[in-house]
């Protein structure tokens, strides 16, 4: 697959994937939301039950970014395939943001079932703890001008940090947490009822081809800044 390394045959093959990825994220998110919004309302949770359609799959997103992230840091630092370091980066703001509207969404669920936004317990606190990694990965980029250095600094913290995402992921059973444990990817089957699960496996596929197809761009987008740049040293 490092063929695909070649900018060049980035481009070709990214264009033509790239509408079917938008076009798959469009039709998976509006299924996802319609079936979630019209489930009925869960036994115990009410109709605060819907946030987990958002919730969830960005809580996931969020990690499984990181994952990319940091896999491309890994590449880039071992192998210097020239995409990915911009993979790395492209990927940080997107991932910051499933970030972001993971802990608001899980904030104002927590409000109706805890009585409380927010509480210091080792699942929230590590997955907030995830945003600051993103974001401190991302000014890194930015405080070094050497693009060169810059990737290898940040490289370097994405992989330090690629620990606080098992953290994230076993955290409610290494620790007594007020989070529940996992009730859909578990030994023995989910535990949430099949209304809500296919709409919240709609949504995560959703959210997959979304994230996909706004890599893609960036990453499109930074390979022809690139060019122009080199096009305008060169003329000048």
């Amino acid at each position: 697959m490092f063929k695909y390394a070649n900018p060049t045959r980035f481009m070709e093959l990214s264009g033509l994937v790239l509408p079917w990825f938008a076009a798959a994220a469009a039709i998976l998110i509006a299924a996802g939301l319609y079936l979630g919004f019209t489930a009925p309302p869960d036994y115990q949770q009410g109709d605060t039950v819907r946030i987990m359609f958002i919730h969830v799959p960005a809580a996931t997103m969020a990690m499984a970014v990181y994952g990319l992230m940091a896999l491309a840091s890994l590449i880039g630092l071992v192998n210097r395939h020239p995409l990915a370091d911009i993979a790395a980066r492209e990927a940080a703001p997107l991932g910051a943001l499933f970030t972001a509207l993971a802990l608001i969404t899980g904030s104002l669920w927590g409000k109706p079932m805890w009585g409380t936004y927010w509480v210091w317990d080792a699942r929230l606190t590590s997955f907030l703890i995830l945003l600051f990694l993103y974001l401190g990965y991302i000014a890194l980029w930015n405080a070094i001008e050497d693009e060169t250095r810059a990737a290898r600094a940040a490289a370097i913290l994405a992989l330090v940090g690629a620990v606080d995402v098992v953290i994230v992921k076993y955290s409610v059973e290494w620790w007594s947490t007020l989070h529940q444990g996992e009730s859909i990817f578990r030994m023995g089957g989910p535990l949430i009822a099949s209304v809500f699960l296919w709409p919240l496996f709609a949504m995560m596929l959703g959210y997959g081809f979304l994230f996909a197809a706004l890599w893609i761009v960036r990453i499109r987008t930074e390979i022809l800044n690139r060019r122009s740049r080199s096009l305008l040293r060169a003329g000048a």
